[in-house]
């Protein structure tokens, strides 16, 4: 039932997302009906490495310069309070899951999508502790399993429509499941043995296995998923033509060529930002619609 009643909230109503937004709202200081002052609010969700205050520092100076004038940094525990702000106009801009990006691309355009390794693609990954002899993923069956969060894609719907794939609710092939809200979360949880197995984001597994080795270490990946579109910076439709976010288009998508970006990147390990079409997250869009007729 836990799993449950945490699924269909990821699946939000407009009139569940109409107070989630409003709620949201109250939670931004000096917050109008739009984001109409002189500062530029940038949403930012634990789909990457939010507590790292030199990579926000640098971050935030960077688009500061770029886009001239202000920038805030708006931070939110979950995805869906931050996807609230961001259709609502009460953020310019935001880096977000493809998994609310589908929900809501209807309003939301694309900005710029991340480049790692090459591509602007990612991977879900099933990981478990470094020494559990497991081979393959229908052996987690009867796990305690932590997910990152109701909204995302590599720490969600990855493995729910997987497990829809085979004919089976969380409920059903889980003995438990929580959600972490953070994927860094998520590799704690595994590691400490908190959880016997979790859903996380591969970038982010992949990143902290060079940042904090010792911590990943005790865990390891039993299954990747395909590579999916990664997760993207999204813009309100309402806000088009702002020549603010044509600005901030021009400085993510050339963060590579400038010293200051480089140093964002570097931090990141991403190799810049691109252009992307929608069509790129079309995969993302097919398992939510698998979730959705498998109930």
């Amino acid at each position: 039932m836990e799993g449950q009643i945490h699924w269909r909230r990821a699946s939000l109503s407009r009139r569940q997302f109409s107070l989630g937004a409003a709620m949201a709202v109250l939670a931004l200081p000096n917050a109008s009906a739009q984001a109409d002052d002189d500062t530029f609010r940038f949403g930012l969700t634990p789909v990457f490495l939010t507590s790292d205050l030199e990579l926000l520092n640098h971050l935030r100076s960077y688009l500061s310069v770029k886009v001239g004038g202000p920038v805030e940094l708006v931070m939110r525990r979950t995805y869906q309070e931050i996807t609230a702000l961001l259709v609502s106009g009460q953020l310019h801009s935001a880096w977000i899951c493809g998994y609310p990006y589908v929900q809501y691309r209807d309003s939301l355009d694309l900005v710029a999508t991340p480049s790692w390794q090459g591509e602007p693609l990612y991977q879900s990954y099933l990981i478990v502790p470094s020494d559990r002899a497991v081979e393959d993923w229908l052996d987690l069956r009867g796990d305690i399993h932590a997910f990152s969060d109701p909204d995302s894609n590599s720490g969600l719907l990855v493995t729910r429509t997987l497990l829809a794939e085979h004919g089976m609710m969380p409920d059903q092939f889980f003995a438990r499941h929580f959600f972490t809200y953070g994927h860094r979360n998520v590799i704690r949880a595994v590691a400490s043995r908190l959880a016997h197995s979790g859903s996380v984001d591969g970038y982010v597994w992949e990143v902290m296995r060079e940042t904090e080795p010792s911590l990943v270490a005790d865990t390891r990946v039993v299954r990747r998923s395909e590579w999916l579109g990664f997760p993207p910076v999204a813009a309100p439709k309402s806000f088009t033509g702002d020549p603010r976010l044509v600005r901030l288009e021009e400085a993510l998508v050339s963060m590579a060529g400038d010293p200051d970006g480089l140093k964002v990147l570097e931090l990141l390990r991403l190799d810049g930002f691109v252009a992307a079409e929608p069509s790129l997250f079309d995969s993302i869009a097919a398992k939510v619609e698998t979730v959705r007729r498998f109930g």
